[in-house]
């Protein structure tokens, strides 16, 4: 019951009400906020490994529970990366126990905590960077193939109409308007 009011005050008591699309993108990949009546994330991805392969998933705050549906993803690596992030010093706290790897066979630490665990890892990712705004704008997330970069740059375009927002509600409190 505690962790749906939470998720009800962070979700659903934002003041920004995003009122057109916004979109970021790079190729193929990409990460939108689109008008929507209540919050929702959809993430998918595609990858050419037939383990990971095209998934897609979609949350909705105030239906599913954050810790129960989002947070237990972990986050994936591709096997013959490993070495040059280790020699990169990207890794340092990567394990097999916090960290899924997968190769041309198939997951090496297998199982997994949710048949598509990956796309939920991505879409905690995209919570986790747009968590930096303060509030999360009543929208539908959507994203697919996208990075950590792409996710910030979605993040600093709402946050400039989220400023914008401020600034004109302000005005008109002032003029009366």
């Amino acid at each position: 019951a505690g962790e749906t009011v939470f998720a009800a005050a962070r979700f659903s008591n934002s003041s920004f009400v995003l009122q057109e699309p916004t979109w970021v993108y790079y190729g193929e990949a990409f990460v939108a906020a689109l008008p929507a009546p209540t919050t929702r994330f959809t993430y998918g991805l595609d990858f050419d490994l037939p383990a990971i392969g095209n998934q897609w998933y979609s949350w909705t705050p105030l239906q599913e529970s954050f810790a129960e549906a989002i947070a237990p993803a972990r986050t994936f690596g591709l096997a013959h990366q490993i070495e040059h992030l280790r020699d990169r010093g990207l890794i340092k706290g990567g394990s097999l126990e916090n960290a899924l790897v997968c190769d041309e066979q198939g997951w090496l630490n297998p199982p997994l905590r949710f048949s598509n665990e990956p796309v939920r890892h991505k879409l905690l990712d995209l919570v986790g960077d747009l968590s930096l705004l303060g509030t999360f704008p009543v929208a539908h997330f959507l994203a697919y193939k996208a990075s950590h970069y792409l996710h910030i740059q979605l993040a600093r375009a709402l946050a400039q109409q989220v400023g914008a927002c401020s600034v004109s509600s302000q005005s008109s409190a002032v003029s009366g308007t």
